[in-house]
């Protein structure tokens, strides 16, 4: 059973850079083909996928976000990161990490069969 575990920040100051740790278990995220994938939630909005990076390596950015989003890995602790930089009261969001089998870049809840609990991130002065 894959378990997804967001760590990081809850208050974020604007125009500094969000970084939050996805710890995963159960499954590790080089060989366990699919993709890691970060979510996020503004109040009132649906879901909105920001990235992915694959069990290859490889990232995929929601191109609105790519010029401030960077995905990264630490494959000896088992977690993938999420930075980004410049945030605006606008990042306000619970943030979750999950995985795909196949590449979604979608919001929808069904397109991804585990999930994080949610973190809450509040881009405030």
């Amino acid at each position: 059973q894959v378990q997804l575990q967001e760590s990081g920040p809850g208050l974020v100051r604007p125009s500094q850079t969000l970084s939050l740790t996805c710890t995963v278990s159960g499954g590790s995220i080089t060989t366990y083909y699919g993709y890691w994938n970060w979510i996020r939630q503004p109040p009132g909005k649906g879901l909105e996928w920001m990235g992915a990076i694959a069990s290859s390596g490889s990232t995929y950015y929601r191109p609105s976000l790519k010029s401030r989003t960077s995905i990264s890995r630490d494959t000896s602790k088992n977690q993938f990161t999420l930075q980004l930089s410049s945030v605006t009261p606008e990042d306000t969001a619970v943030y979750y990490c999950a995985r795909s089998d196949l590449f979604k870049a979608t919001g929808w809840v069904r397109d991804y069969g585990y999930w994080g609990q949610g973190t809450q991130v509040t881009v405030s002065s």
